[in-house]
């Protein structure tokens, strides 16, 4: 097992860059995807992104590595506001704006009271669920890019396609696994480089990508917006805040786990961080933020947990976004690469929500952690990215799953009946044991 490179650890700015390439290529698919179905400026999403990030870590003292990205949680809101119309941005700004507003009386509350008191609507159960079905519901994502939207191996160009995810994971998998020295710690970066060449080779990507970075401008500011007040927006769409809440508290106690130092007593700043990088991304036109799994996955690999590595990811992700033709390449990743690497990440966040129940001795012979987290996890993947839809509004999977498992705890957890059967079944399971 190789040494664990804690948060205050610095690399050498020769490793230094090539790390935070490597969150940058973690985090862009889904800092792109998101703001694209929300109707949102991409550039402008990235830029943000890397503003984020670093506020996220000056306010958490540089305590918490962690990337900040675009959250799907708040897509099927956004839309309901917007209705797909661009016109109508400003109005769903000012609703984010609103979440994050509630998002930092949580983080002052828990600054004060301490965590506690969230752990009495996210036990372990509910934070090791959460952070489980993320990586379970973007498994459909990972695996359509690995294969195709049809699962289907009839004609050359699946063929090719199959070829270069599987070099991609084969490469990024042997990187991690056989090699020594720094080359390991760059799975994921390698992995898409070896892809990206042998797609270039094989002719899979396409002609618009390569003229649109031939096109792309070396600088240009992104396109910025101010919000405009909108009561109903706010209605709308601050109340998934709560989704942000839970998403926080599992990275948190995942990053804790593989790192073995406890980040507990620094979740109130987590979320002060979180809610103060959405309202300024708010403020100039971006999305919504929240700590991406994705770079969990990474750290969870590399074992390199440097807030370092997230402030040079953070100041590559505001070049991106002041340089579209640099951000033109990165758009041009081939599917078939991003299914190669998304299939080890979204795996690792995955095993990371069993581990945070494993950390935690949450008891699964109790009945109610069994319902709340088998429940929540095969609704959630069973939903995948594309969500449901209620009354015109189009609600996440990973957020209805969430809601879906803090809702059933407290439900659950209610009466002393329930608190009864818990002890009784646990120390049923105690003496099989």
């Amino acid at each position: 097992m190789h040494k664990i490179y804690f948060p205050e650890d610095k690399l050498p700015l020769s490793r230094l860059i090539p790390m935070g390439m490597q969150h940058v290529v973690a985090m862009f698919g889904a800092t792109v995807l998101a703001p694209v179905l929300m109707g949102f400026n991409p550039q402008t999403a990235i830029f943000f992104s890397g503003i984020g990030t670093l506020v996220f870590i000056a306010i958490t003292r540089a305590k918490v590595p962690s990337y900040l990205g675009s959250s799907f949680a708040f897509i099927g809101p956004v839309i309901a506001v917007t209705g797909g119309l661009a016109e109508n941005i400003p109005y769903a700004l000012s609703g984010i704006a609103g979440a994050a507003v509630l998002y930092a009386i949580a983080g002052a509350a828990t600054i004060k009271y301490g965590p506690k008191w969230i752990d009495r609507f996210m036990p372990p159960v509910v934070t090791g669920a959460v952070v489980a079905l993320i990586g379970l519901n973007l498994s459909s994502s990972a695996v359509s890019n690995f294969f195709n939207s049809d699962f289907s191996l009839v004609t050359r160009d699946d063929a090719l396609r199959l070829l270069v995810a599987v070099t991609t994971f084969a490469v990024a998998a042997s990187v991690s696994i056989y090699l020594k020295g720094f080359m390991r710690l760059l799975p994921i970066l390698s992995g898409v480089v070896a892809g990206y060449a042998l797609s270039l080779a094989l002719g899979i990507i396409d002609l618009a990508s390569l003229s649109a970075i031939r096109n792309a401008a070396w600088l240009g500011l992104p396109p910025f917006m101010a919000p405009l007040f909108s009561l109903k927006a706010i209605l709308v769409i601050a109340p998934v805040f709560v989704v942000l809440v839970a998403e926080n508290k599992g990275h948190i106690e995942a990053i804790s786990g593989y790192m073995k130092r406890d980040l507990n007593p620094h979740l109130g700043r987590a979320y002060l961080g979180d809610a103060a990088a959405s309202f300024l991304s708010a403020m100039g036109g971006g999305t919504p933020q929240t700590t991406y799994a994705e770079n969990m996955g990474v750290m969870a690999i590399t074992r390199v947990f440097s807030v370092y590595n997230f402030i040079a990811a953070a100041c590559i992700a505001v070049l991106l976004g002041l340089c579209p033709k640099f951000g033109a390449v990165i758009q041009s990743i081939p599917n078939p690469v991003l299914g190669g690497v998304t299939v080890i990440l979204y795996g690792l966040i995955a095993i990371m929500g069993i581990k945070i129940w494993l950390d935690a001795g949450v008891d699964f012979s109790s009945h109610k952690n069994l319902i709340i987290a088998g429940s929540s996890i095969i609704i959630s993947t069973g939903l995948g990215v594309k969500g449901f839809t209620a009354g015109g509004i189009n609600i996440a999977g990973i957020a209805f799953g969430t809601v879906l498992a803090v809702v059933m705890n407290l439900v659950l957890s209610f009466g002393r009946e329930d608190k009864a059967e818990e002890k009784q079944d646990r120390a049923e399971h105690l003496d099989k044991k």
